[in-house]
């Protein structure tokens, strides 16, 4: 019996002993680790990193401030009476909705609108239906004189519209009587743009070539791959083109100017701005609230579609 207390005892003594030492080792490693924390190199690297994320998110808030702030500019002002709008206040006292109803009665504004969407419109349409094929055989078809023919694409980005207006303007004036509309700048969208063949041909090349002939091995022939294997695969690239289309037919104000500026019937949005602001300049308000309608669609469109056009932009160029 005396053995066993003492058998019992040495154990309880032992057990408490690793008890402690374990104890001991777990708080010892705590306080390692508390001590490297609050050691002057971590505490600076922390530091560091705090002031790098206040550098780069201070950055980030000025950047969108410098592009948000003209548009709140605009819109306030917008929304401001005649007489406010010549002050130096920034709020509105009170927000005359009405101005942009003002704005939708001037004589012409619904036509121009009508214009404007028909001429970015189809012209939209018929540019990207025409850039398509060539686009595809640019990018996809071995040709004597390929190479050629893509520097011809390259040189007429390269050459401005300056340059070849008056042999057009005669060609479209004289020749077939179209002065006066809008037709001069849609009809020749149909035969392709350089911008849009040269970035879908970029695009294009991003399609591994196996797909292509999987297709044609099935019996599809060129016409077929390019609708029902090629198009799926290209709509980011197909999608950026269309818009990039779009904003140039919705924001140009050169082409209608030659063209239709002797019609105001054949006016659109950006030529018959610059008449609005000229028959209300001191009418501040609804100057702003005329281009705030103006700017709206295009927002509107980039809004909802700018996934698919940074995506498009992104992958187009991967190959040379």
């Amino acid at each position: 019996m005396t053995e066993m207390t003492s058998v019992l005892g040495t154990t309880d003594r032992s057990g408490s002993g690793r008890s402690g030492t374990g104890g001991s080792g777990r708080s010892g490693g705590t306080g390692r680790k508390s001590a490297r924390d609050s050691t002057p190199a971590a505490r600076t690297a922390r530091r560091r990193a705090l002031l790098h994320w206040i550098g780069v998110h201070s950055l980030g808030v000025a950047a969108a401030l410098f592009f948000v702030l003209p548009f709140v500019f605009l819109f306030l002002t917008s929304v401001m009476s005649d007489h406010q709008a010549l002050t130096r206040d920034l709020t509105p006292d009170t927000w005359e909705w009405g101005n942009y109803a003002k704005v939708f009665d001037t004589p012409g504004f619904l036509t121009w609108w009508k214009n404007t969407l028909l001429y970015a419109g189809l012209g939209t349409v018929l540019s990207v239906l025409s850039s398509i094929p060539v686009a595809y055989a640019l990018a996809k078809f071995r040709f004597r004189g390929r190479q050629l023919s893509l520097m011809l694409v390259i040189s007429m980005m390269m050459l401005p519209p300056q340059v070849i207006i008056i042999p057009m303007y005669l060609f479209w004036a004289k020749q077939l009587d179209l002065s006066g509309s809008l037709w001069p700048l849609i009809i020749p969208m149909a035969f392709g743009d350089a911008f849009s063949i040269f970035l879908l041909r970029q695009f294009l090349l991003t399609i591994p070539n196996e797909y292509l002939d999987a297709a044609k091995v099935d019996g599809c022939g060129e016409f077929r791959t390019l609708i029902r294997v090629v198009l799926p695969m290209a709509k980011p690239g197909i999608a950026a083109v269309a818009l990039f289309q779009f904003f140039y037919a919705w924001n140009d104000y050169f082409g209608p100017q030659i063209y239709a500026s002797e019609n105001p019937a054949a006016w659109t949005l950006s030529y018959g701005l610059e008449s609005f602001k000229g028959a209300h300049h001191t009418d501040w308000n609804l100057t702003m609230a005329a281009t705030v309608l103006v700017m709206a669609p295009v927002i509107l469109v980039f809004f909802f579609a700018q996934k698919a056009f940074v995506e498009g932009v992104t992958l187009t160029g991967v190959k040379g």
